[in-house]
């Protein structure tokens, strides 16, 4: 899959972020940059919402590594 607004293969990550914000079901996403950019926020604000979306367990990204959060 490629994203449809600047054709860059896209991650899982860039699919599970699209498709959280946008639509669990949307058969075509954008990357992060480019969903980002059309949200109007920045790229780093995008991967905290990715890590805060890990950590709570949603099952559209993998695992969180974090450990951080148990100390």
């Amino acid at each position: 899959m490629t994203c449809t607004a600047c054709g860059k293969p896209l991650s899982v990550y860039d699919v599970g972020f699209y498709r959280r914000l946008v639509n669990r079901g949307a058969q075509s996403c954008m990357c992060i940059p480019c969903t980002a950019a059309y949200y109007r926020m920045t790229e780093e604000r995008a991967w905290q919402m990715i890590r805060h979306f890990q950590r709570t367990g949603c099952t559209l990204f993998p695992p969180s590594e974090d450990t951080e959060e148990t100390e």
